[in-house]
């Protein structure tokens, strides 16, 4: 799994199930230099080889010696696309298992020796756990361990003396414009977690064009204070995902890492289907679905929907804010 951060989340889960079966057993991931820096350091990941795309050719070359250099059992290609398929055709693994012909894209199929059985789309982490049932793997208990880990604390420490109210994380943006909600909305919400909920918001995220001026009209438009928190980096960002009460965001990975460390999420999902990319086994009650008509019904899909964000409105925030204090608040 070489590319996004809510995908490479996904994965922990999957390794540590492999490292709790076999704890002998050595993994080696190959991985972009983003979500790589998310889980270098983690007790199940042994070895990371990075893949990186804007090396073109050549990053496919690197990374196709160095897997080449080493000797494995098993390939295990979570991906769907044909640059996965290309590394994992040319790895010299003998054993490669990927998805099966319905799901795999590119004729990412072809490059694989084995494929998990056939199966409708389901939650991406449950996608994940049919590669360790083909294994004869129990994915139980879903285990992230994503941190904060030991050395971490200290940051998470001095990071949440800056505030005297508890701490409400808001993820400005995400990699897709189409998932994004509108910063002058989000500005309206922050006033309402200072003023109604005596809570300080925290904007948090990378410092891409659209984050930095997501932030900036964030800021300028609400009278509550926000903090920016953009540019912290992955593994600052678990320490304070970890820090927070709560966390409101679209369908992104800092949506899957406050998922991890086991903090309630307020989801705003338009583009994708929640069923697929939402919350996994938590938080169901706070996520705000704008990627269904009222009523529909029907397997869980694959389908982008475009436009939907907008349908969200301040007010269904507000709704599930509420609902969040009912259940939630001063239980974490």
């Amino acid at each position: 799994m070489m590319s996004a951060v809510g995908d490479a989340v996904h994965v922990l889960p999957v390794i540590n199930a492999i490292k709790r079966r076999n704890p002998e057993s050595r993994i080696t991931w190959v991985l972009q230099p983003g979500p790589a820096a998310l889980v270098r350091g983690h007790k199940s990941v042994d070895e990371i080889i990075r893949f990186d795309r804007t090396n073109g050719l050549r990053g496919f070359g690197e990374t196709i010696r160095e897997l080449r250099s080493r000797e494995f059992d098993l390939l295990i290609d979570l991906q769907v696309y044909f640059k996965a398929g290309v590394i994992t055709a040319l790895s010299g693994v003998t054993r490669r298992l990927g998805f099966d012909r319905a799901r795999a894209r590119d004729a990412n199929w072809l490059f694989t020796t084995e494929t998990v059985p056939a199966h409708p789309v389901q939650h991406v982490q449950d996608q994940y756990f049919e590669f360790l049932k083909a294994l004869d793997i129990d994915p139980e208990p879903v285990e992230w361990h994503l941190g904060p880990w030991g050395d971490e604390r200290n940051f998470q420490h001095e990071f949440r003396r800056k505030f005297d109210r508890p701490v409400a994380s808001i993820v400005v943006a995400t990699s897709k414009p189409a998932k994004d909600w509108m910063p002058d909305r989000w500005a309206r919400v922050a006033d309402i977690l200072w003023s109604d909920y005596g809570m300080q918001p925290v904007l948090v995220g990378g410092t891409s064009d659209r984050e930095v001026e997501a932030a900036r009209v964030i800021i300028e438009e609400s009278s509550g204070n926000p903090y920016s928190a953009l540019g912290s980096g992955l593994r600052p960002l678990v320490s304070i995902l970890d820090a927070s009460d709560l966390v409101l965001a679209p369908d992104t990975g800092p949506l899957h890492m406050a998922v991890a460390v086991g903090k309630p999420v307020i989801s705003l999902i338009g583009y994708t289907d929640p069923r697929r990319t939402g919350p996994y086994r938590s938080s169901a009650d706070l996520i705000i679905d704008a990627f269904h008509e009222p009523g529909e019904s029907g397997p869980v899909t694959m389908e982008t929907r475009d436009d939907r964000m907008k349908k969200i409105s301040v007010s269904d925030v507000e709704s599930m804010l509420a609902r969040w204090s009912e259940r939630y608040r001063g239980k974490s």
